[in-house]
């Protein structure tokens, strides 16, 4: 008898498989962060929004932004956190630590932060994926992993750099999740100063999707946070997490 392990493998294959003979040959024709298909905000008349931060792990990209989290938790503000398998393997007591944490939603950033693409397209100067095969398993292996460690299964997938071409958000659907990007770029990989996170945050609409970072701790991420929260809830603004709008998702 197969053991789930051992089942769950076979599945992934065969799945792989289908996906490949089905997109193998299909040329993408859009390229970017926002086409038809990847989810940027969500509809609603209340005056909520989806702060999410991605962990993208990697030599440069595995610190913890502990004055940012510790601040959501003291303030009880929730938040989707986008995490690397990279992340991960260098914070694992941290991520469990969050995952446990029922203020934070755990989603998908990849396997190894690379941008979405089925012929090798580059963002940013990071080389991505090279063919279907490798998409699959940029979206797959992480998701196993978060799986395996907490229990439930990813439903959303942002991937390094938010870059997605056209075929590969298919198969991402194909697959299971929802693409996830954004409609209010937060901190521009955490390159921005504490006065450009404050004024980003607030420039939120009812059902914004704010992308913000909680992996780099030397930038200024924090600070805007922490500075444009009070003015946002003294607007009447709430937060919520991704799983709760789900069925209110828009591109």
């Amino acid at each position: 008898m197969q053991t789930h392990k051992a089942k769950e493998a076979t599945h992934d294959a065969l799945l792989k498989q289908r996906l490949l003979t089905t997109y193998g040959n299909k040329h993408p024709v859009r390229w970017g962060e926002h086409m038809p298909g990847i989810y940027q905000r969500f509809e609603t008349s209340e005056k909520i929004v989806a702060l999410t931060f991605d962990a993208c792990g990697g030599k440069e990209g595995s610190g913890y932004d502990k004055k940012l989290i510790d601040y959501l938790i003291q303030q009880r503000i929730p938040a989707t956190l986008f995490i690397n398998s990279r992340w991960i393997d260098a914070n694992p007591e941290l991520f469990q630590s969050l995952a446990h944490n029922p203020l934070f939603e755990i989603e998908n950033h990849g396997f190894l932060h690379k941008p979405l693409s089925v012929d090798g397209r580059s963002a940013y100067g990071i080389a991505g994926t090279q063919d279907v095969g490798q998409v699959v398993d940029e979206v797959m292996i992480n998701e196993r992993k978060i799986e395996r460690l907490t229990g439930r299964k990813p439903m959303f997938f942002r991937p390094g750099t938010a870059y997605f071409d056209d075929v590969a958000v298919q198969i991402v659907h194909q697959l299971g999740l929802k693409p996830l990007n954004y409609d209010v770029l937060g901190d521009a990989g955490a390159t921005y100063s504490t006065v450009q996170v404050k004024r980003a945050l607030l420039s939120v609409k009812p059902g914004s999707i704010v992308l913000l970072h909680m992996n780099m701790p030397h930038g200024d991420t924090a600070e805007g946070v922490i500075q444009a929260i009070p003015l946002l809830k003294k607007r009447g603004y709430r937060f919520v997490l991704l799983q709760e709008v789900a069925g209110q998702l828009r591109s």
